[in-house]
This record gives C-alpha cells, structure tokens and sequence, in this order.
C-alpha cells in the first residue's frame, strides 16, 4: 500500500526496559541495526500494525509491553534512489510512520526473534537512549531523532522516581544539540 505521495504507511516500535535503556536489533543477513518497524496493511489501524509488527519481529505479545505513547501524525523519511524501485508502480520513494514507544512488562525471556517463519532481526542488545538517533543508517536518522526528541519527556518522567535522569547524549544533550524539556 502506497499513498499518492509515494509513501508506504508504516510503524515504528521503541521498547523501553526498567533500566532506560531502548531494545535495538540488527537485520538478518546486514550490519544494519535498527528499531522493530513494519508496513501497515490497508486493513490494520497503526495499533494493530503495531503489535502485529512487535509479535512478528520480537516475539512479545500485548501482555508483554505496556503502550506509553505514540507520535501525532506521521514521521516521513525518503530512501536513498538506490533503493527506490522506479519500475514499480504505484513508486515507492520512502516510508511515513506512526512510531510508538512502549515499556516491557514481562522479562526479556519472552523476546524471541525468530517468532515467525522469516525473522527480520538475529540478533539485540539494550543500548543508551540516544544511541540509535547516532547509529541508525542515515536516510533514517531524521525521523529518529524526532522520535526519540518526543518520547524522552515522558520518558524522563517514568525514570526520574526510579533512577534519575534520562541518559544523555554524548555531548550532553539529544542529538542537533537540543536540549530536552
């Protein structure tokens, strides 16, 4: 499904352990790493891509991971021409997103990559909150940051009685040198 804009809806999930620290997982058969994401289908609200997605590509289930927030309206990000498929039609030129920040419940036993017939992911580790606006491949970085700038409020709220501050950047700040409210 794409949008007359060139556009294929799409969700993208940033799970959150007890410790701050963001699941990140790198794509089988690349050295890319990334946060879970999927298309939507044209039947699916981005809710119930959004669990499908997490089911699919990490093994947990709704029980697994409570939804803190989502971003308003979507995030968009173009791909790199290498990667458009000008032959197609409709084209697709890049992805929007819905991104949604959740928080695991259960343990991290229930994270299973291989949950379904073709895994997307081999293998994960936690990393720092910034670290994936850094790390991620950079058509994607962007949309990233925007994310991660609106997800880190909340999430120094949720941390702020259990731990202290949010994590910062290397410089001290979220990445583009923002400092975060």
């Amino acid at each position: 499904m794409i949008d007359a804009d060139g556009y294929r809806p799409n969700v993208g999930i940033v799970l959150l352990n007890a410790e701050g620290r963001l699941f990140w997982a790198r794509r089988v058969s690349h050295d890319g790493w990334q946060f879970p994401q999927g298309g939507m289908r044209s039947d699916e609200t981005p809710l119930e891509a959004m669990y499908r997605e997490l089911a699919e590509e990490t093994g947990l289930l709704p029980e697994h991971v409570e939804v803190v927030a989502s971003t308003r309206g979507w995030l968009r990000y173009r791909l790199p021409n290498r990667y458009v498929r000008h032959h197609q039609r409709p084209t697709c030129i890049g992805q929007k997103q819905v991104w949604f920040l959740l928080r695991l419940v259960g343990g991290e036993d229930a994270l299973k990559l291989d949950a379904c017939d073709k895994p997307e992911f081999d293998i994960w580790r936690w990393v720092d909150f910034w670290y994936p606006a850094v790390h991620v491949v950079s058509f994607k970085r962007q949309v990233y940051e925007r994310a991660l700038r609106h997800f880190a409020p909340l999430v120094e709220a949720m941390l702020s009685v259990e731990l202290g501050a949010l994590p910062r950047h290397a410089e001290g700040s979220p990445p583009g040198n923002r400092a975060v409210a």
